[in-house]
């Protein structure tokens, strides 16, 4: 397994490094003491799975506002997305600037998504899943988000006219929002 910094410090890509043979193969995507090295915690205490029916689908940003937040581990166990993450760490010197990359099921790549991160995705296929595990159980009254098409964000999104839920299409602003991690 390979676990490579993004140019967002302390998110990373963790990458299998499948050991095949004429079975398939067998590939570690999680290894406490190889986390531990990196400072990231590999103790989940939930995971969550998201099916989007149709391409094109958004969800995000999100995030919880501590004392609530939470490392989060992004993998696609089937189809394709566009990941993007922000930084909203205050005093981090890359405060708002975001991150994108291709996860997909065939690559069995995931993102580790640091506290103090909005995280997004928008789907590239039909029938995506997308398995989420957090080191930190949701709280309903901690869950905020930014506006995915934030102008002063400048994200560059694969889709013009996304499907959304009302609330990921309602989020306000980051200039707007008190309400960071």
């Amino acid at each position: 397994m390979r676990i490579e910094e993004t140019p967002l410090p302390g998110a990373f890509v963790i990458t299998p490094e499948p050991i095949a043979d004429a079975r398939g193969f067998f590939a570690r995507t999680v290894d406490r003491a190889a986390f531990a090295a990196r400072g990231l915690s590999a103790d989940f205490v939930q995971a969550s799975v998201s099916f989007n029916a149709r391409a094109g689908t958004l969800r995000g940003l999100h995030f919880q506002r501590d004392p609530h937040g939470e490392d989060k581990l992004i993998r696609v166990t089937m189809g394709a997305i566009h990941d993007v993450i922000v930084d909203l760490r205050e005093g981090s010197p890359t405060r708002g600037r975001w991150h994108a990359l291709r996860l997909d099921a065939a690559s069995r790549a995931a993102l580790w998504v640091p506290k103090g991160f909005a995280h997004g995705f928008v789907t590239l296929v039909d029938d995506t899943e997308v398995l989420y595990q957090m080191t930190t159980p949701y709280v309903p009254g901690a869950a905020a988000g930014l506006r995915w098409d934030d102008p002063s964000l400048g994200i560059d999104w694969p889709v013009a006219d996304p499907i959304l839920s009302e609330r990921d299409g309602t989020w306000p602003l980051l200039e707007r929002s008190d309400r960071l991690p």
